[in-house]
């Protein structure tokens, strides 16, 4: 037990590294999965990360921090250094969330422009109802996700991280995330992704436009007919039909974008 003691506190600090990329990340953050499956993984990496942490010296200036524990520092020191250490793995889940959520978004349009919002099902993963073609986007999303290699992808740029980034760096004067950097990359990854967003959407807004110019054409000459009722399903069927087509182009737009936000994850963490 003597000698396990000394590797308590930087095992804890590679531990709530880790911990972080459970809580945002696609698939490994989603709420289907029990949060004490998310416990049990993030101790099984913990344990194969933390031995080849020592042996390659990964731990760097983290090592002094972790001298500096054991000697006398109390917990509201220790505290605000494995939130530090959390954040690696938010920030990372939530960069590889951002493409994910502009799938969702593009999805969104559709169901507002075929008028099926109200058809929607309650998704725990974002706490609201999504619409129907919001949840097969974002199903079809996750699945191209895993298909990937994706959540693979995640865990090792969280795992090189500690080589660019040593542990409890930060407060040793050691190698430390650049918050303007990471406030640049968040920002610009949000524009692309909703200009992804907006792509994806972009055919479904035509098509009501012109479905609604013809529509307006059509009551004009024939006053008799309920446009309502007929441009409702019209609308529906213009939907799907436009979801089925373009459903290659829109999984090939979320596939470049999120292989090219990974790549930047991997540049700026993983030190790639």
């Amino acid at each position: 037990m003597e000698l396990l003691i000394p590797h308590l506190v930087p095992w804890l600090l590679v531990f709530f590294r880790l911990a972080g990329i459970f809580m945002l990340a696609p698939v490994l953050g989603s709420t289907v999965i029990p949060g004490v499956v998310k416990v049990l993984l993030t101790l099984a990496l913990t344990c194969c990360v933390y031995p080849m942490l020592l042996a390659s010296g990964g731990l760097g200036a983290g090592a002094v921090a972790v001298m500096m524990i054991q000697g006398g520092l109390d917990l509201w020191v220790l505290v605000p250094v494995l939130a530090g250490e959390m954040m690696f793995g938010w920030i990372i889940g939530y960069c590889a969330l951002l493409p994910l959520i502009g799938l969702q978004v593009g999805g969104g349009v559709l169901d507002q422009q075929m008028g099926i919002t109200a058809g929607g099902l309650f998704n725990p993963d974002v706490g609201s109802e999504m619409g129907s073609m919001a949840q097969l986007l974002n199903v079809a999303g996750l699945a191209l996700f895993v298909i990937m290699g994706g959540h693979h992808v995640m865990l090792a740029i969280l795992v090189g991280s500690f080589e660019t980034f040593p542990v409890a760096g930060f407060s040793t004067g050691g190698p430390t995330l650049d918050l303007a950097l990471v406030v640049n990359l968040v920002l610009g990854l949000l524009g692309v992704v909703f200009d992804m967003g907006l792509r994806i959407a972009a055919p479904m807004l035509c098509l009501v436009f012109l479905e609604s110019v013809a529509m307006g054409f059509i009551s004009r000459t024939v006053p008799q007919m309920n446009i309502l009722s007929v441009g409702f399903i019209v609308r529906i069927l213009g939907g799907l039909s436009v979801l089925a087509v373009g459903a290659d182009a829109v999984l090939r737009i979320f596939g470049g974008m999120q292989r090219t936000v990974l790549e930047e994850l991997l540049r700026v963490f993983g030190g790639g």
